[in-house]
């Protein structure tokens, strides 16, 4: 057991001591075999009792007489040496911590056997637990109950002796006693504290990290054995403390769990102390009182304090989070430098093989890699794997799987379906850049990036991963690769002499790679025009002391033709032509100007620059000219009196010569390349290189070329592009061709391919994975089920779920939101055959009766249902049964009693059941709710709501469910009715009227081309309205059954759902009957205007319905009932109902009118002459409603188009309808009253997808509860508010692209509220940062910090900022609504407070801002390690200090040595070896670096040894640090030559042969990583195979092409040459080398590709919209076409820049602008209800001329009403606060309650 008393009863249990003394020739130790065995000198086990001979001799006696043939079966070497085989091994010396156990073997020989009989290894090497103690410890406690000189003691160890370490040395508790109780301790006890050695028999034995015995491995600074280093970080630094009074304690660093070697030094007056955190939170301090070592959280720390400075180190892994903290110990500031091994807690971690691709036949199957947590055990995201750059994910693994055939039942492969989405995220790249150069190969750019196309075709951009399948596209290409303009020299012209010494010359052009002469080409390499010539015939006069220059005319010819040079686009000189000479005869002068000059290529215009925007030398100015003979004399050419004219030309040329300088580097590195000689310019007097233009041009050699690195190139690996990939996503493959080929010869261009095993390098892989991403989620749809019926229809269904192919194969099930595309239909109605006809009840009738006590009939009808699953209504004859009677029964509706006007009822919407068909064409129709329409396209239709004891502004619109708002089709009026404009198929569906809880319909359908119903909702969207209908008119109104149609059936009848598909049914037959043709209708009849006031629309409801017919539902209700059989026999019927409608129609010729009567509320006053009082209000209400509806409307319009969510604000403020409801908008601030019983906060919010409202109040999420509720439309109500529902409410609006909030605010009776955070805010490196008031914050000096302090209240508040209860000067901030605090210091440190106040009340919130120093070590050690490893990266370094450092370093290498400065600059520094200056140390080499403040020292020798100081000269002090240098010899590995390797060439005179290094100990050979650090020797290659080689083929690089496009034609020279054993390359004839090889081709056709450009046509008219005043956009067509004018696709233009499309244009039609008249006068003069207007019109600029609304769009529309004189009226005198009050008393409503209050003066007087 692994406990104090276990170990004790391991080593008493007993008491023998072996010792067996073996011969001292052997090694210390010696590893046998594979058991980690050692053998050691000697190998005694001590045990406590003295027995040790009787044992002794009892187990050589066992051994004796034990059977040889027992034993295990001897090695080989056993047996040679004469010794049984080994023992077992023995039971363990300790059960934890590391013990040892040993194996015996005996000798079979009479004579000595050699080598050992006992064997050793480590055992039980698992930790001891915490409470087991220290091994030693126990040890000397086993004597404490023995007497040492005559009393009991208590034993305590002594650890790490170093005399004898496995001695058991222990000392007497409380006295310096110190006796060896045991000369050995037991076996296994550890040697030293800090080591994994142990004692074994007395002796201290080396033990590894790996428990091994002998081992040599070692932990590396991450606590990983025989580790790299690679699983922890080092982190230093140094931090300065800047403690006082008022701020008494600070951190210095948080080291993480886990963490190694931590060493802190603090220098100062300063304390350390610690503060922990382990992984379950449980936090520790401990103050560091005193010097020792401690147990803090099972870690343990050395910790040591001095005057000036206090050490804490720990060895570690750390067992918590440790916070190392500094406390205030005196003014001086304290410097803290630490330094520790960091783990890396967050690894990769390679996933098992993903399933396999197919099921049978031979598929593939991958791996991934996972970021894995070590402290936590989780799997976590993978950015916490790249924080790490020592982090390397690891690729994904492929290997085959499921390869066993596939059944021949089966007959295919089966492959996982991941092909199941399209389109593929995709590369895309935007268009090439300029090339860089414009000639001889340039480089132009591009970038490329991932995008996704969504299902609305909208591009957007995605991560890199996705496009991965495919390779992406490549960032740069070369470009221009043409060659650049040439020289090309004519032939010569004839000597200028017919005998003796003349001249001749050429002309000179610059041609480029098309055979144009152009400009462009380099004055340095331009061949000379002339050169002296000789013709062999004696000359019969005096010798020329020159040679006879040409006559004028050629001379000039040759000058001016090779002087052209055209302007390019890249910036040159450009010579003009020269003047004239400068005389008449003999040599004169000839000027010229030079420019530097461009080609603008956009506008093909010449610019010039100034002469430094060229590059190369500017063309010569002058030059000398020769103008024939003066007097008459003969065409000589006088030279001396050109030397005194031109100066040293002559001189020049005798003195500077070309010359060949060898050769430049092979143009290959093998397969036959070519040198070219390398010729410069020689002073020959000096043999010095000079520049090039002091010889001359004309002199200088021929190029010359040889062959080079003619042998073959070694073979290598051929690889294919990869095949398109298998699947689009999941995972797919890739495949492609590689094998082995040898090019012979890059001439020929000869390859021969060879077997895999000729090359050397790893075979690149022929598969891989592609498109390993998930595929998009998909409906899965399964076979359908049996039919519900047999006969008569019937449904059957089938399971549709959504679904998602991971990229691992494996199918996830999700919710059906996360598939986009429509739904497959889960449901179909089954086509049997017709089912028997049976009697069928009808539904109760309608109560005879409105009211009281009435009776219901039903009847029974003969029915048929058909395979279609409709009803057909037949003969009683079908059916078998005998008839069934009609049935009666009694109903109950209301009483017939009018409620009184004092009591509370419901509102009541006055509806009329009809339904209107509409035959002809008109302008406009007017209907009420309630009913049916079949009305014609383009029809206006106003619908109105007629509605009793409701205010007809609250009243609220619905079409299929949804909340209805104006836009400029649907009008929404504050009178109860609503406008749609010119009727079209969308406005197709079920309209709702909604007065509080009653509500009225109407559908609306077309009637199309061919009389056909145009319904535009979807039947399953009618049938949830209709179903919304019933559910709502159940719960509102189940009294009203007098209304009760098709709409309203009881629920017991199934067999009609739906009665609009009846009333579709039936309309369409009666308008195919053609029995209209009576009706007609005047074309030029003159239609009613809806262009009229809105007052008289609410005092007339005339609802002329000309040429419109109209039947009471009821009717047509009997209609179906009575005959749902609508086929041939039932034809007559329909005819008759034809017939009726005519009739009806007939009887009134005048339009049908529906006047509702309005209701009396007092005399002389109606309901519709209540609201023209609020006419304005009105106004303002629908122009809130447009406002919202012009953002609507143009989202309806891009409903596609992905947006984020945005808040719609509304601009009017809070709108109090009543004494006791408040409604507003989001934005507003509300303020409560003693009387308010309910506040509705509206919130619209737009985007796509469309965003979920939530609601949070002071951040916090709202509760919803019976008093606070979340209406449909998402508004937050709050009932009967009180006090505690003061407060910010916040609406946010989120969709998946992003998120929106505004906020409002909720006060009390007007008092000021401000918004606050209650958090703490930490700065260290941001420059500026924003807070909210209420929030602590803390920050380093030059922040900027603005405080923020939004306030809410009624009537607005006034703000104002205080600093430590001082208010501050207005100009100190910027706004009421924030504090600005611009570059923070020390001193704007305190408390700063915004405060509020109004009539009502104040408040304050204050922010308490904090200022930290800034740490200055500008030349510290940081500066020092950051130089370090940019000067030598990995040389050893060392810093020196007052006590002194030391570096050890290898003989031969280099080192460098810092000086930390603690100052802002470098003062003067000193440096000193062994007290000496160092100049005066002429042995050392070394090299001072940044002014001295670091020193290098490099071949290091025995010399450099010593001590090293640097003084610090500051002008008030000296201050001296120093460090030591230890140089030892170099390590016993080292590189030897072995051999040559193979001569590199078979022939010519490349060949050569390179030594071959190993690296060596000793002599022996060890693997090359032991000297990767060692420099290896320099040697020499050495020469070999220097023979001819056979004549061969030489061919040049190809030309460029003649043409950029359109086709051309490019060549090469082909020569057949030999290269001699000397390197030279020797031509021979053709025919030598067509015996061996075919001769390649010296031309081939280029640039086939068609010439194309962009073509732009010309701008079209500015007629754009407008962006800005007197701006707006204009457009035109960008194609590409070729040459000859064919337009092809753009992509062939692609790598051209494309003109643009658009652009600005002036226009007279955006000079308009917003023209506002002054306010009016307010409507009231204290309370909510005050209001004035003005008009907005939009107006031309110069004639101020009203123009339509639309053509001002462009800029924000003015307010046109707002609230005005929102204060609170005064109860304590009657007085009028409104205006209207005598109209009011004229109107007699001094009665009402909202009126005698306003009017309170005007009222009390009546």
């Amino acid at each position: 057991m692994a406990s104090p008393g276990g170990q004790h009863a391991t080593f008493k249990m007993t008491s023998v001591i072996f010792l067996i003394t073996l011969s001292l020739l052997c090694s210390p130790y010696q590893v046998l075999g594979d058991e980690g065995a050692v053998f050691l000198h000697e190998f005694p086990l001590i045990r406590r009792e003295s027995q040790q001979d009787e044992f002794l001799s009892d187990l050589m006696a066992n051994q004796k007489i034990e059977d040889p043939s027992s034993r295990t079966a001897r090695s080989e070497e056993d047996r040679d040496a004469l010794w049984d085989a080994w023992g077992p091994w023995s039971e363990c010396s300790r059960t934890c911590g590391g013990g040892a156990s040993y194996s015996l073997r005996r000798c079979l020989s009479s004579k000595s056997c050699e080598g050992r009989n006992i064997r050793y290894k480590t055992c039980s090497n698992v930790d001891c637990p915490a409470e087991s103690g220290d091994f030693r410890a126990q040890q000397c406690s086993a004597h404490n109950d023995v007497k040492y000189q005559g009393q009991y003691r208590e034993w305590v160890p002594v650890h790490n002796d170093p005399e004898n370490p496995c001695s058991l040395k222990c000392q007497a508790k409380g006295t310096s006693l110190v006796v060896e109780l045991a000369p050995k301790v037991l076996d296994g006890t550890r040697c030293y504290t800090e080591s994994l050695d142990m004692c074994i028999s007395g002796l201290c034995q080396i033990v590894g990290c790996d428990h091994q015995l002998g081992s040599t491995a070692k932990e590396d600074n991450c606590g990983v054995c025989n580790g790299e280093g690679s699983t922890c970080r080092l982190v230093r630094g140094q931090h300065k403390s800047q403690l006082s009074a008022n701020k008494l304690d600070d951190t210095v660093v948080v080291i993480p769990y886990g963490s190694r070697h931590v060493r802190l030094v603090l220098k100062g007056p300063d304390h350390l102390y610690l503060e922990t955190k382990t992984l379950q939170g449980v936090k520790g301090e401990n103050s560091l009182s005193s010097t020792g070592s401690i147990l803090v959280d099972n870690t343990t720390v050395d910790f040591q304090r001095f005057l000036d400075k206090e050490i804490l180190r720990m060895l570690g892994p750390l067992s918590a989070d440790f916070s190392v903290k500094v406390r205030y110990g005196g003014v001086a500031d304290s410097v803290v430098q630490f330094i520790f091994y960091q783990p890396i807690i967050h690894r990769w971690r390679e996933t098992d093989f993903f399933p396999c691709s197919v099921s049978c036949g031979g598929g593939y199957q991958l791996t991934s890699a996972e970021c894995y947590d070590l402290r936590s055990g989780r799997v976590v995201a993978d950015q916490y794997c790249h924080y790490y750059p020592e982090n390397v994910k690891p690729k994904p693994k492929l290997q085959e799987c499921n390869m066993d055939p596939c059944l021949a039942s089966d007959g295919y492969k089966q492959i996982m379906p991941y092909d199941l989405y399209h389109p593929l995220p995709r590369w895309e790249s935007t268009p090439w850049t300029a090339c860089s150069s414009s000639c001889g190969g340039g480089i132009q750019s591009r970038s490329v990036s991932c995008v996704e196309e969504d299902i609305h075709g909208q591009v957007s951009s995605v991560e890199e991963w996705k496009c991965m399948y495919t390779p992406k596209m490549p960032i740069v290409q070369p470009c221009n690769i043409f060659d650049c303009p040439k020289w090309l020299a004519q032939e010569w012209s004839p000597c200028t002499v017919t005998c003796g010494h003349g001249l001749r010359y050429r002309v000179v052009l610059c041609i480029d790679h098309r055979g144009i002469h152009t400009g462009g080409c380099s004055p340095k390499t331009k061949p000379h025009i002339k050169e002296e010539c000789t013709v062999h015939i004696p000359c019969y006069k005096t010798k020329e002391k020159l040679p006879v220059e040409a006559k004028l005319p050629w001379y000039k010819q040759a000058q001016e033709l090779e002087e052209a040079i055209a302007v390019s686009e890249e910036p040159s000189f450009i010579p003009d032509a020269w003047s004239p000479c400068s005389v008449s005869c003999g040599a004169g002068v000839q000027q010229r100007t030079v420019k530097c000059q461009v080609l603008l290529s956009f506008s093909q215009t010449i610019a010039d620059l100034p002469p430094e925007e060229c590059e190369g030398p500017k063309p010569a100015l002058h030059r000398t000219c020769y103008s024939g003979p003066c007097n008459g004399e003969s065409v000589e050419y006088n030279s001396e009196e050109d030397e005194l004219n031109y100066g040293e030309l002559k001189d020049i040329e005798e003195l500077y010569d070309w010359e060949y300088e060898g050769f430049s580097e092979c143009s290959e590195s093998c397969g036959g390349g070519v040198q070219e000689a390398i010729v410069v310019c020689r002073n020959k007097q000096t043999q010095a290189t000079v520049g090039e233009n002091l010889c001359v041009a004309g002199r200088r050699p021929p190029p010359l070329l040889k062959t080079c690195n003619m042998e073959a190139c070694p073979p290598r690996w051929e690889i294919g592009n990869w095949s398109s990939c298998s699947l689009t996503c999941g995972v797919g493959l890739q495949t492609r061709d590689v094998f082995c080929s040898h090019l012979l010869s890059r001439e020929t261009n000869e390859t021969v391919v060879l077997g895999d095993d000729f090359c050397s390098q790893p075979k690149p892989t022929l598969v891989q994975a592609c498109n390993r991403f998930d595929c998009p989620p998909v409906w899965y749809t399964s076979e359908w089920k049996q039919c519900s019926q047999t006969c008569g229809g019937g449904i059957q269904t089938r399971e549709v779920l959504c679904k998602q192919r991971l990229s691992d194969g494996s199918i996830l099930e999700l919710p059906e939101t996360f598939c986009s595309a429509v739904k497959p239909a889960s449901q179909e109605l089954c086509m049997n055959a017709d089912c028997p006809a049976e009697w069928h009840l009808t539904e109760w009738s309608q109560c005879s009766v409105t009211c009281g006590e009435g009776t219901q009939t039903q009847r029974a009808v003969c029915k048929k249902k058909l395979k279609t699953g409709d009803y057909v209504v037949g003969d009683s004859s079908m059916c078998l049964d005998s008839p069934l009677h009609p049935l009666v029964r009694a109903c109950s509706l209301t009483a017939c009693t009018r409620p009184r006007p004092a009591q509370k009822t419901n509102p009541q919407i006055t509806g009329l059941r009809k339904i209107y068909i509409q035959l002809k064409k008109q302008k406009k129709l007017q209907l009420v709710v309630g009913g049916y329409g079949y009305l014609l396209p383009k029809t206006s239709l106003v619908l109105r709501c007629p509605v009793r004891r409701f205010r007809k502004p609250l009243i609220i619109w619905e079409k299929d469910g949804k909340h209805l708002i104006s836009s400029e089709h649907v009008t929404v009026a504050p009178h109860g009715y609503i406008k749609i404009h010119h009727l079209r198929s969308t406005d197709t569906g079920v309209y709702t009227c909604m007065a509080g809880p009653s509500q009225e319909h109407f559908v609306i359908k077309l009637i199309g081309d061919n009389d056909k119903i145009i319904s535009h909702t979807p039947r399953l969207r009618e049938e949830e309205a209709m179903k919304k209908i019933k559910k709502n008119e159940a719960y509102n109104r189940p009294e009203k059954q007098y209304n009760s149609n098709l709409l309203n059936r009881s629920k017991s009848d199934k067999q009609i759902v739906d009665p609009s598909s009846l009333y579709d049914n039936i309309v369409s037959r009666l308008l195919a009957l053609k029995v209209w043709s009576d009706v007609t209708v005047d074309p030029s009849e003159p239609q009613e205007s809806f262009e009229r006031n809105i007052s008289s629309e609410e005092d007339q409801v005339d609802n002329s319905l000309p040429y419109t017919f109209v039947m009471d539902l009821k009717r047509l209700d009997e209609f179906i009932i009575s005959s749902q059989d609508l086929q041939e026999n039932n034809n007559r019927l329909l005819t008759e109902l034809a017939q009726e409608l005519m009739r009806n129609n007939a009887e009134s010729r005048e339009p049908l009118k529906f006047k509702a009567e309005p209701k009396k509320l007092s005399p002389a006053i109606s309901e519709h002459s209540l609201y023209k009082q609020v006419s304005g209000f009105s106004s303002s209400w629908m122009a809130s409603s447009m406002e919202a509806d012009v953002t609507e409307a143009h989202e309806s319009v891009s409903e596609h188009a992905l947006r984020k969510p945005v808040i719609l604000r509304k601009i009017s403020a809070a709108q109090q309808f009543s004494a006791s409801e408040v409604v507003t908008h989001i934005g507003q601030t509300v303020a409560l009253a003693s009387g308010t019983l309910s506040v509705l906060l509206h919130c619209e919010a737009g985007g796509n997808p469309k965003p979920v409202i939530s609601w949070s109040k002071n951040g916090v999420e709202v509760k919803y509860s019976n008093r606070i509720l979340l209406k449909s439309d998402d508004s937050l109500q709050i009932l009967e508010p009180v006090g505690a529902d003061v407060g910010f409410y916040t609406c946010n609006a989120t969709n998946s692209l992003g998120y929106a909030s505004v906020s409002i605010a909720i006060t009390l009776e007007g008092k000021p509220l401000i918004k606050t955070s209650r958090n703490a805010l930490i700065n260290t490196d941001a420059p500026s940062i924003n807070v909210d008031v209420g929030n602590v914050v803390k920050t380093v000096q030059g922040t900027n910090v603005t405080i923020h302090c939004q306030v809410a209240g009624l009537p607005e508040a006034e703000v104002s900022w205080y600093r430590n209860k001082s208010r501050l000067h207005p100009a100190s901030h910027v706004s009421d609504s924030y504090l600005s605090i611009g570059n923070v210091t020390e001193l704007d440190q305190g408390l700063y407070t915004c405060r509020a106040s109004n009539v009502h009340g104040e408040v304050s919130e204050s922010t308490q801002l904090h200022v930290t120093g800034l740490s200055h070590d500008t030349y510290g050690v940081d500066r020092l390690q950051m130089l370090f490893a940019e000067l030598v990266p990995g040389e050893p370094y060392v810093l020196t200090s007052q006590n002194g450092n030391t570096l050890q370093v290898n003989l031969g290498g280099s080192a460098l040595i810092g000086c930390p400065v603690k100052e802002d600059s470098i003062p003067n520094i000193t440096w000193f070896h062994r007290n000496q200056p160092l100049g005066t140390r002429s042995k050392l080499t070394y090299e001072p670096l940044e002014n001295g403040q670091i020193l290098r020292l490099y071949n290091l020798s025995k010399d450099h040894q010593g001590e090293y100081s640097c003084v610090i000269n500051n002008p008030s002090e000296s201050l001296r640090q120093k460090a030591s240098i230890s140089v030892q010899e170099s390590a016993e590995y080292q590189w030897s030559v072995v051999s040559l390797v193979p001569c590199t060439a078979s022939c010519g005179n490349r060949g050569i042969q390179h030594p071959q290094l190993r690296c060596v100990l000793g002599k022996e050979e060890v693997n090359v990583s032991y000297c990767s650090e060692k420099p290896k020797p320099n040697l020499k290659p050495v020469a070999c195979n220097r023979r001819d080689c056979p004549p061969r083929w030489m061919v040049t690089s190809w030309s460029s092409c003649s043409q950029s496009c359109g086709g051309g034609v490019q060549t090469r020279r082909v020569t057949c040459q030999k290269v001699t054993g000397v390197g030279l390359s020797v031509p021979v004839a053709n025919d030598i080398c067509s015996l061996s090889s075919k001769r390649p081709v010296d031309s081939q056709s280029c640039s086939r590709q068609l010439c194309v450009d962009w073509t732009a046509s010309s701008w079209g008219q500015c007629h754009g919209p407008c962006v800005g005043p007197r701006t707006a956009v204009q457009h035109r067509q960008v194609y590409c076409q070729t040459r000859e004018g064919t337009i092809v696709s753009p992509g062939q233009c692609q790598g051209l820049p494309r003109p643009v499309t658009t652009q600005n244009c002036w226009s007279d039609v955006c000079s308009v602008h917003w023209r506002v008249s002054p306010w009016t006068l307010c409507t009231a003069t204290c309370g909510s209800y005050g209001f004035q207007s003005r008009r907005v019109e939009c107006v031309q600029h110069r004639t101020n001329k009203p123009l339509p609304d639309h053509l001002c769009s462009w800029r924000p529309r003015p307010s046109n009403w707002q609230r005005c004189n929102i204060t609170p009226c005064e109860n304590v005198d009657c007085r009028d606060t409104t205006r209207y009050c005598e109209k009011v008393k004229q109107l007699k409503l001094c009665q009402l309650t909202q009126f005698k209050s306003r009017c309170c003066g005007t009222c009390g007087k009546a």
